[in-house]
């Protein structure tokens, strides 16, 4: 494990773009939006970072996201993360109420993170005492609307694209559905470079329509509004295909 050189957790004193613009330099790494109702997750080296408006685009062969700089308001960096001897530096592009808009989650170690941020101006934060609680789920149900078009898309064979989108954040992931499994009240998809999580319970129905010639599924929860999460496929009949592909 990486000796560390800089503080536990930290405040990054530097405005989001020039921040981002690093990320190239870190290796490795995933790239986190994240409700109570969807996480929804893009893994690997980002390419090259590019302006778009008042947004910042994130991309690479492993990376579609975009992200509105204005509304970040400060950076965080937690160095605090370790498992099996692997430091996992993170950092959270925080809202001016102190909700992540976006994380980083370095795979490289402490030493690309270091040095991607070296020269930067930081001030050192007090620990974090507080521990992630993690809430007991029920099993997911059988007829759990969230996880129908996902298997059935598993039993086509056919790719489709896996979209997020909230305040300040949107990503993409486009390919076909290696499996579906449900695991701790979740409907996981977890890809090479991506990974889906989705409470059971937070879809309660589907939309669809059609948009340029292809179909768009928008997930709603328990009070008709949309919680961010979009499918989308070629054709429609994906989302119906009979078969059986969760675990």
């Amino acid at each position: 494990m990486t000796e560390k050189s800089l503080p536990a957790r930290y405040t990054i004193k530097a405005d989001a773009e020039t921040v981002f613009r690093l990320l190239p330099e870190i290796g490795k790494l995933m790239i986190i939006g994240k409700t109570d109702d969807v996480t929804h997750e893009r893994i690997g080296p980002v390419e090259y970072v590019e302006r778009q408006g008042d947004a910042l685009a994130c991309r690479g062969a492993a990376h579609d996201s975009l992200i509105r700089i204005k509304d970040i308001a400060t950076i965080v960096a937690d160095t605090t993360s370790v498992m099996r001897d692997q430091v996992y530096p993170r950092i959270d592009f925080n809202d001016v109420d102190g909700r992540a808009v976006v994380s980083v989650v370095g795979f490289g170690g402490l030493e690309p993170f270091e040095k991607a941020l070296a020269g930067l101006s930081l001030e050192t934060l007090p620990a974090n005492d507080k521990a992630a609680e993690r809430k007991q789920r029920p099993e997911v149900a059988d007829d759990d609307p969230g996880r129908l078009p996902l298997e059935a898309a598993l039993a086509s064979g056919q790719p489709i694209g896996i979209a997020f989108e909230k305040s300040g954040f949107s990503q993409r992931w486009t390919g076909v559905v290696p499996k579906v499994s449900l695991a701790m009240g979740f409907i996981n998809v977890m890809d090479g470079d991506f990974h889906l999580h989705l409470p059971g319970g937070s879809v309660a129905s589907w939309v669809s329509r059609t948009v340029e010639g292809r179909t768009e599924l928008t997930a709603l929860g328990k009070d008709g509004k949309g919680i961010g999460l979009t499918l989308h496929a070629d054709d429609g009949a994906i989302f119906t295909h009979a078969g059986e592909g969760a675990e």
